[in-house]
């Protein structure tokens, strides 16, 4: 039962600092990148869908990004989005594909982007200790119905404690390699 609450958990952080990877990948540096996109959403014949569905991306230069749409016709709808998106982009459209140039970055904006990135990876470690909880939880109720000893228990709970650890370094890791990519002028 140990075992099995351990793996699940694990499972669980694994995932939560993969998330904090995906969503670090959303916040631009001086770099046009299609996954700044990756949380653009579309309303494409009045359904809400990924850019990442509807478009082809690609990157002739270092801050500029050609979007091409598998759909002419949603050619509007996705500029529409582009615009409203928090990118700070100003999308132009030239009737085949839509051509978005990333303005350089000022040191202010960088200084928000860290904030940003910050906060995503505070809302990592917090799942991350909140799976922990969890797990924790499990463990104290198996002890106290007599299912495992009160060693396994205390045992199962330092191992807990040791991946929660590995986990949260492992995003104060993907932080600090994201911090100094959008510092690095």
């Amino acid at each position: 039962m140990i075992q099995e609450t351990m793996l699940e958990a694990v499972e669980k952080m694994d995932k939560a600092v993969e998330v904090a990877k995906e969503d670090f990948a959303t916040v631009r540096t001086g770099r046009a990148n299609p996954a700044l996109f990756s949380k653009v959403t579309v309303d494409y014949y009045g359904t809400p869908t990924p850019l990442q569905q509807l478009a082809s991306f690609q990157n002739p230069e270092a801050r500029t990004l050609l979007i091409t749409p598998y759909d002419k016709a949603a050619l509007n709808d996705i500029e529409k989005a582009l615009r409203e998106s928090d990118i700070g982009a100003n999308p132009a459209n030239d009737g085949n594909v839509i051509r978005v140039v990333l303005p350089e970055l000022t040191e202010e904006r960088r200084k928000e982007y860290v904030k940003v990135v910050r906060g995503k990876a505070e809302d990592a470690k917090v799942s991350i200790r909140n799976i922990r909880r969890r797990a924790m939880d499990t463990i104290g109720k198996l002890v106290k119905d007599g299912e495992i000893g009160e060693d396994e228990g205390s045992r199962a709970e330092k191992d807990l404690d040791a991946k929660t650890k590995a986990h949260t370094d492992n995003v104060d890791e993907l932080l600090k390699r994201k911090e100094a990519e959008l510092l690095e002028v």
